[in-house]
């Protein structure tokens, strides 16, 4: 690897944020987390999924919004800081199992209807985040759906920005696009893995 090139920020980087601040990125209380998190629930065209696996749940607000359209929600974080505040704000929806994962390096071995990567992928190297399409695309049953949702002003700490990230994603053959939003700070887009 180039050694100019940046490293995916790991756990001890969100473990670090999360003592700092329980709620770092005002997932809670932002007007603006409340109307992207808005426009997220409606992009999604079924009003119920059986399997569904968010990445980077962080502490489950989207999670506990998320829930009532599954019948089965894995959501999962590499800081066991967050999982904890997610675990206890989603202790009433019996759908939601949390697990703590560090993908790429770590991926479920299941199927799923519906993947989401909201506010996540500028975290990974390009590799990484390489690495993670070709799990997440095996991941998705054909006809399965993939939201991805990223702030897109560049963050000097991050790797990547959010256009990066879905750009690169919606290269892939296996994955068509049926919609997309670009709003001031944040784009959405909805891709399908295509059935062959």
């Amino acid at each position: 690897m180039n050694e100019n090139q940046p490293h995916s920020l790991g756990a001890g980087y969100f473990d670090d944020v999360y003592r700092t601040n329980t709620d770092p990125w005002a997932f809670a209380s932002s007007p603006y987390e409340r109307e992207k998190y808005a426009a997220t629930l409606a992009a999604l065209p079924h009003p119920r999924y059986e399997r569904a696996f968010e990445i980077g749940c962080s502490i489950g607000v989207l999670t506990a919004q998320l829930a009532p359209r599954c019948a089965e929600l894995l959501s999962v974080d590499v800081s066991e800081t967050a999982l904890a505040q997610a675990r206890q704000r989603c202790a009433e929806l019996p759908q939601v199992r949390f697990q703590r994962l560090q993908v790429p390096d770590e991926f479920p071995a299941e199927q799923f209807d519906l993947i989401l990567l909201s506010e996540v992928g500028y975290y990974w190297s390009l590799p990484d985040l390489s690495r993670t399409a070709d799990l997440v695309v095996t991941a998705l049953k054909p006809g399965g759906q993939l939201l991805l949702v990223h702030w897109t002003p560049p963050v000097p700490d991050y790797p990547l920005t959010g256009d990066e990230v879905h750009e690169l994603f919606l290269r892939r053959p296996e994955l068509r696009s049926l919609h997309a939003e670009r709003h001031e700070k944040y784009r959405l887009d909805l891709v399908e893995r295509v059935v062959r």
